[in-house]
């Protein structure tokens, strides 16, 4: 039997365009748009992206508007 590949803390998670639109509940579309225009990081796998979960963070965290 093979051993499983270990996981390690600091190893980057990243996200497919679908489970980043299903994060942020916009459109595939909306998250691709955000990737082709650089407002949020990805990086490309043959013909898919993986979104880093770091960027995700940083791009949510980023869009808070606070009332005055």
């Amino acid at each position: 039997m093979p051993a499983k590949p270990r996981a390690f803390e600091n190893d980057p998670k990243f996200y497919t365009v679908a489970e980043v639109a299903a994060i942020m509940r916009v459109s595939k579309m909306t998250v691709y748009r955000l990737v082709q225009s650089g407002e949020l990081p990805a990086v490309r796998f043959g013909r898919s992206y993986r979104v880093p979960e770091s960027a995700v963070n940083d791009y949510l965290r980023d869009s808070f508007i606070t009332s005055a």
